[in-house]
């Protein structure tokens, strides 16, 4: 019997219009914030998140110091919502990311940043969310209601809405136009789901991920993800922070899955890949540059920023198949709710 398509499936399908639409319907107020940020003559950023918003946050903190040179930081929300303190933010940007917009911890510490002299600005999927009325400036991930689960077009939505702050903030031509190719890159990226990796990972009780700079923030959520939608023990780490002890649990067949774009971290990813295959582990990498890793299919963008939006999109179509071949339900997870408020 063919199984019921789910709706994380019908979510990650909706991804490339999801993206048009935050692209077009979202585009003016990017530009808006942007032009803000330079009038203030912004030097530092402060990113106010938690789940999967936090990696897209990590996406964000490693584009903007590539791109802008300004240092990123994540501020944990229990700063303020428990413990009371008052940050110094004057001359900064504190940009909140939720899809709900309603965890109490996320909105006191993203008003508590605006107190403390940054230039709050949120991202949500509801701009009538306590997040987004409490902020200086909302922007609207325009994703569309999300009813699995497990994040996949909110996350993609948050990570392009971030990229395209910052591509307006700069006054990238390559990176804007890059941003804009997307949905159609999506598209295709959509179609890749990875069957060999399945098979690798099959009924093992753990994988790693891996990933360097923007990728890694990927290999977060593809953590978190495994965790979620397949109760499958996942780490993620750095390739240049794995052989400092998490590498002594892989043995043979032990998956791992690195996530690489073609930017300056390509090689490295691609070299450790290797030496960790060389160990009799199953690895598996986005890279055309493994020699005993095994590559699989990817697709490539017009800019090294926008490539790990491609690559979670295919690890998204993949983690639904796994979750489902694995006997579970990727719209309802065990003990997880859609909205998570914490204090």
């Amino acid at each position: 019997m063919t199984k019921a398509i789910s709706q994380m499936r019908r979510e990650i399908q909706e991804i490339p219009d999801a993206v048009d639409r935050l692209l077009t319907g979202s585009g003016c107020e990017v530009a808006k914030v942007a032009a803000t940020l330079r009038e203030r003559e912004t030097a530092f950023a402060v990113t106010v998140a938690r789940g999967s918003s936090d990696h897209a946050c990590a996406f964000f903190k490693y584009a903007a110091e590539l791109t802008l040179g300004i240092p990123v930081a994540s501020v944990g929300p229990s700063v303020a919502s428990i413990y009371g303190a008052q940050m110094l933010l004057n001359g900064g940007l504190a940009l909140a990311v939720s899809q709900s917009g309603q965890s109490p911890d996320i909105v006191e510490m993203a008003q508590s940043a605006r107190r403390g002299g940054a230039y709050s600005v949120a991202i949500t999927n509801d701009p009538t969310s306590p997040l987004a009325t409490g902020s200086a400036h909302s922007l609207d991930m325009m994703a569309g209601p999300e009813l699995s689960v497990a994040a996949t077009k909110s996350f993609v939505n948050s990570m392009v809405a971030g990229l395209l702050l910052l591509a307006e903030w700069k006054n990238d031509p390559e990176l804007r136009g890059a941003i804009h190719q997307l949905p159609t890159v999506l598209a295709t990226a959509i179609g890749l789901d990875w069957p060999e990796v399945r098979g690798a990972i099959g009924g093992q009780p753990s994988v790693f991920t891996l990933g360097r700079g923007p990728s890694w923030a990927v290999s977060n959520e593809a953590a978190l993800k495994f965790k979620e939608t397949c109760q499958l023990h996942a780490e993620s780490y750095s390739s240049a922070e794995v052989l400092h002890g998490p590498v002594s649990i892989v043995d043979s067949g032990f998956p791992l899955l690195c996530f690489a774009a073609q930017d300056a971290a390509e090689s490295a990813v691609a070299k450790m890949a290797d030496r960790i295959s060389g160990q009799g582990a199953n690895v598996f990498a986005t890279s055309n540059l493994v020699g005993k890793a095994q590559r699989i299919d990817h697709v490539r963008t017009a800019h090294p920023l926008t490539d790990p939006i491609a690559l979670v999109v295919s690890f998204y179509a993949m983690v639904e198949r796994l979750s489902q071949e694995r006997g579970g339900n990727p719209d309802a997870p065990r003990h997880l709710k859609k909205v998570t408020e914490t204090v």
